[in-house]
């Protein structure tokens, strides 16, 4: 396994393309909406509303990936495959809770950038069959590239290489 992601790196003035061996893959999305060049090429992207904008979305996103992979940017297909990931965790949490919001009430101060509830009690689940259809598009593309063998090999070699 990796390093952690380090979120103490200056992300503001690091270009990770210029940079690779600063990047870490970390967990799941981890580092998604920091990472340079990477963040500011896949964003505009990136959309969920429904099938038809998760469709265009995801396959973008993945033909981004597949370029990527093209010029042997590791650090570039992980970003893409963090986006089809975020695609299609953000359009599962608006499928089962509309709005996107998945707890009562304000995150306190103290606990501000955390995951999970602190204290903060689950709003009940729903069901939006449109959402859900969006997921299940960008989950298809996010296993696709998560599976991509080539991708695989520059991961290893990366962390390899990296920690």
């Amino acid at each position: 396994m990796g390093k952690k992601f380090d979120y103490s790196l200056d992300f503001e003035h690091t270009d990770f393309r210029a940079h690779p061996e600063l990047y870490r893959v970390g967990v799941g999305e981890q580092g998604v909406l920091l990472v340079e060049p990477y963040k500011s090429e896949l964003l505009p992207h990136w959309r969920f509303r429904d099938p038809d904008s998760a469709r265009a979305s995801s396959e973008r996103i993945y033909a981004m990936f597949l370029e990527y992979r093209a010029r042997g940017d590791f650090v570039g297909m992980d970003m893409a495959r963090k986006f089809l990931q975020m695609g299609w965790t953000r359009a599962r949490r608006y499928a089962n809770h509309p709005g996107g919001r998945k707890y009562d009430g304000a995150v306190p101060a103290e606990q501000r950038g955390r995951s999970g509830a602190h204290g903060r009690l689950t709003l009940p689940r729903q069901h939006d069959p449109v959402k859900a259809e969006a997921a299940a598009i960008f989950y298809a593309r996010y296993l696709q590239a998560r599976e991509d063998p080539e991708y695989r090999r520059l991961k290893a070699e990366h962390q390899r290489r990296y920690g």
